[in-house]
């Protein structure tokens, strides 16, 4: 079961996922803690930087790197309002990182149980351990919402 500092954690990555949809991107949130410290944050902003890659889970780990000087991030866990597609699960996996818990799942693009089961691949260089469920009503809220939205406009 998750603790109550897992759900702050993950309340702190809910809010940068509410700040993506107030500029207009797909509102995911991730933040990186190291022991009881956030040492990464990150939020969708593939629009705004015209890149792909500027996933939440990605910009959370340039974040952290930055800040560590260090681009393994060995043992840190990572509280994540959506499972990760296949690109955010590798550097997950590429960046060492020991834990992830993700609230809602992503039919579409989830690489770790809606679409994929990425991390059970035995080739992979590292071991990541992940569950979720925490918070997923209110990140699947937003995340409906935000799509309702922009389906009217």
């Amino acid at each position: 079961m998750f603790s109550d500092d897992d759900k702050t954690f993950m309340q702190n990555a809910l809010d940068l996922a509410h700040r993506a949809s107030s500029e207009n991107e797909v509102p995911v949130g991730a933040v990186l803690v190291d022991g009881n410290k956030i040492v990464g944050k990150g939020y969708n902003k593939v629009i705004q930087s015209n890149d792909v890659s500027a996933h939440a889970e990605i910009i959370a780990i340039r974040d952290a790197s930055n800040k560590l000087k260090n681009y393994r991030l060995n043992g840190l866990k990572m509280y994540l309002t959506l499972e990760p597609c296949h690109m955010c699960a590798k550097a997950i996996v590429d960046a060492r990182i020991g834990h992830l818990v993700f609230a809602a799942k992503e039919p579409k693009t989830g690489s770790l149980v809606s679409v994929d089961n990425f991390y059970k691949r035995v080739n992979l260089n590292h071991r990541v351990s992940y569950e979720y469920g925490l918070l997923e009503k209110e990140s699947s809220e937003l995340l409906k919402n935000f799509f309702k939205d922009r389906r009217k406009n």
